[in-house]
């Protein structure tokens, strides 16, 4: 499974340097999904779910995960993942960052499945402040582009249109292969 992951709808942001704050982690509680395999494509290892609430999604199976060709139509696949996101409010003249780390861990049970993990960050601007809604939008590398609510009003009055922060999100799942019941 190559795991990814968005920033929350709502989140709070970092004070300035002088206020003895300089980055803020959401920790996002560890959650767990079933999913039913409805659609296999061998070649591009491309998976399609369909999960309990009705929803479908496609997830492509790395090839370290070696039990890949037991999975059928019909399988239960468990996932648990947990997700969390760091903001850091960055220095005047600091380098901006793109990087994308990830790895993959079979696992070592009689069954199908493992354990993928994903951290992203990258430095984004802050190109439109909403205190009404109160609302923040960022912009990225590659065109990436982000809106989001904001829970803290007081924080929000304490970052501008042009300032730069590192968004820094982390995704770990572990996928298990059931057999259909």
């Amino acid at each position: 499974m190559v795991a990814t992951a968005a920033l929350g709808s709502t989140f709070t942001i970092p004070a300035r340097a002088q206020d003895r704050a300089l980055s803020k982690t959401l920790t996002y509680e560890q959650k767990t999904a079933t999913a039913t395999v409805e659609a296999i494509e061998r070649n591009s290892r491309l998976v399609t779910l369909k999960e309990e609430n009705g929803d479908y999604t496609e997830v492509t199976v790395p090839a370290e995960v070696k039990r890949f060709d037991t999975l059928k139509i019909g399988d239960k696949i468990t996932v648990k993942y947990y997700e969390n996101i760091v903001l850091r409010l960055k220095l005047p003249g600091e380098k901006a960052v793109d990087t994308d780390t990830g790895a993959v861990t079979p696992s070592a049970g009689a069954k199908a499945g493992g354990t993928a993990a994903l951290q992203r960050t990258i430095t984004a601007t802050i190109t439109e402040i909403d205190q009404k809604v109160p609302s923040i939008t960022f912009t990225g590398p590659n065109g990436w582009k982000h809106s989001s609510r904001v829970q803290d009003k007081e924080a929000l009055k304490k970052v501008k249109v042009g300032d730069r922060m590192d968004i820094t999100w982390t995704t770990a799942a572990l996928i298990s292969i059931e057999p259909a019941k």
